[in-house]
């Protein structure tokens, strides 16, 4: 069931704080945030723009690095500092012309459940509350 779910999935959004990231609030004694991301994890989501699916940030929080590492990876859809998550996977879907079952989702909290709970296909990472 999940290999036949996954090869339908035109649209795979992702979580940023524990998703990728190890989690972690990193900031300079000046204040400004930094964010330690895996560059396995990077190599993955180029992986998987190459095979056609369309990658998106979907994150509560705004941050430079956030935009910086979109940039890196060339993803070209990112909504920083969203309060309804779901509300931004729909304007998503629907600039791409997508139905919510072509679409996947990553997240690792409680808040990232609303759009789980209405993706095609949902991921979490190991250590998310169960």
């Amino acid at each position: 069931m999940l290999l036949s779910r996954s090869k339908l999935i035109r649209l795979f959004a992702f979580d940023v704080d524990g998703v990728m990231t190890d989690g972690g609030l990193y900031y300079t004694d000046s204040g400004e945030e930094f964010k330690r991301f895996n560059s396995l994890d990077g190599h993955g989501i180029k992986m998987l723009k190459a095979s056609g699916v369309a990658v998106a940030i979907i994150t509560g929080r705004t941050s430079n690095c956030v935009t910086a590492r979109a940039r890196n990876l060339g993803i070209d859809h990112v909504y920083q500092g969203v309060d309804n998550k779901l509300e931004a996977m729909v304007d998503l879907l629907d600039k791409l012309q997508l139905k919510r079952d072509d679409a996947a989702y990553m997240g690792d909290d409680v808040v990232d459940l609303c759009v789980m709970r209405q993706v095609g296909l949902s991921v979490s990472v190991p250590d998310s509350p169960r």
